[in-house]
């Protein structure tokens, strides 16, 4: 048996569509897009302004509010660490959820040290937040909200249109990471009222090394201080030469994963119930998170008995995970399972299986069969 991946929502090869439109940039047109004076400049920014604009309306903004960025993780630092900067004069309050990332749950954490004040609200047992909760844990000092559209480990998705709403008419700054949504779902952020959010271009068939933030600039109105400084580029919120080959892959890959949405969910819906049922049959296996409101590609599972970790050694030839890869290096059950009332046995006996665009069911059926060979073997 090759090897079968079945680990997208860590990462994605890039698709031959997007590396094509790339590779020019690489080599034959090498401009400095902030090279204003010459040929290979203009064509350089006219790229660049191309993907700005693919990106856009892939999530339904306008290009101006679109910032690129080296990736998910420092487009989450610039959004709460600039939105912190920008309205600590009005408060120091930010509330969060215990599922969270690690790079906003981190970014918190560290933002202690600068006098904010963090609230993290519980989930319930399938991951999502009682808005009601967050409605009380609203101070008039609180100046962020940072919810998750769509859940990396078990793709549970919250109620971020009624979150929206709620913190547009209290007039308090919503961010939400939107890593694993986008590519996968279809996302605008207007209908979200998010002020903020993020992209990374590795989560839907584009290259490694390059993302986006997005920065509401009406309705509501996102204001957002710079976290470092230097050439000025991107509205002097992510100064630095221009990834041109990045962006343009950013650009072509998430214009292809719209136009291949409906597709896509149906595909990896199917192999995903069939991942779930055969496991349920023969591993006596049961799902972590909620049933209904998740993403098409994706199912953390808790096998009863066994150990993850020792799970996915025996699996040679199958590539899944115990959860974020982000996470991967650290010896403790996932900080989102546990939030949703596991155990530690129970976290520790769980793995996620997120499934690509090109997966086969014949991939998923020998994929099933060497995790239940796999689980007997921890017996």
């Amino acid at each position: 048996m090759s090897f079968i991946y079945l680990d997208y929502n860590s990462t994605t090869p890039v698709d031959p569509i997007v590396l094509e439109a790339m590779m020019p940039w690489f080599s034959e047109r090498f401009g400095n897009a902030s090279s204003h004076s010459h040929l290979m400049g203009f064509e350089a920014k006219a790229a660049i302004d191309k993907a700005r604009q693919q990106t856009a309306d892939a999530i339904g903004c306008e290009p101006s509010e679109i910032i690129f960025t080296s990736g998910a993780t420092e487009a989450i630092n610039i959004a709460i660490r600039g939105t912190f900067k920008a309205y600590a004069s009005e408060g120091k309050h930010i509330i969060s959820v215990k599922t969270e990332h690690k790079a906003v749950l981190d970014t918190l954490e560290d933002l202690k040290s600068e006098g904010a004040e963090i609230t993290l609200l519980e989930v319930d047992r399938e991951g999502r937040i009682d808005v009601e909760d967050l409605k009380k844990a609203v101070r008039n000092d609180t100046i962020l909200v940072c919810v998750m559209l769509a859940n990396n480990e078990t793709g549970t998705i919250q109620d971020t249109e009624v979150i929206g709403r709620f913190c547009e008419e209290k007039k308090i700054a919503f961010f939400s990471d939107t890593t694993q949504a986008i590519g996968k779902i279809r996302v605008n952020v207007k209908d979200h009222r998010f002020s903020l959010a993020c992209i990374s271009a590795h989560k839907f068939y584009g290259p490694k090394g390059v993302g986006a933030l997005y920065v509401s600039r009406k309705n509501p109105r996102a204001v957002v201080s710079p976290v470092f400084t230097g050439g000025g580029q991107e509205n002097g919120l992510r100064s630095g030469t221009y990834n041109v080959p990045g962006i343009v892959g950013l650009g072509a890959a998430i214009n292809l994963a719209n136009e291949g949405l409906w597709d896509y969910a149906i595909n990896t819906s199917r192999l995903r119930t069939i991942v779930e049922q055969y496991l349920e049959l023969y591993c006596k296996s049961r799902i972590n998170g909620s049933m209904k409101d998740r993403l098409p590609n994706t199912c953390n599972i808790l096998i009863p008995g066994i150990k993850s970790e020792r799970l996915i050694k025996q699996l040679s030839d199958v590539g899944i995970s115990t959860g974020s890869a982000c996470s991967s290096a650290i010896p403790e059950p996932s900080h989102v399972l546990k939030a949703m009332g596991l155990t530690d046995e129970e976290a520790g006996a769980s793995i996620r299986v997120s499934i690509g665009k090109n997966n086969t069911q014949e991939e998923i059926l020998a994929a099933c069969k060497a995790i239940e060979n796999g689980v007997l073997g921890c017996g």
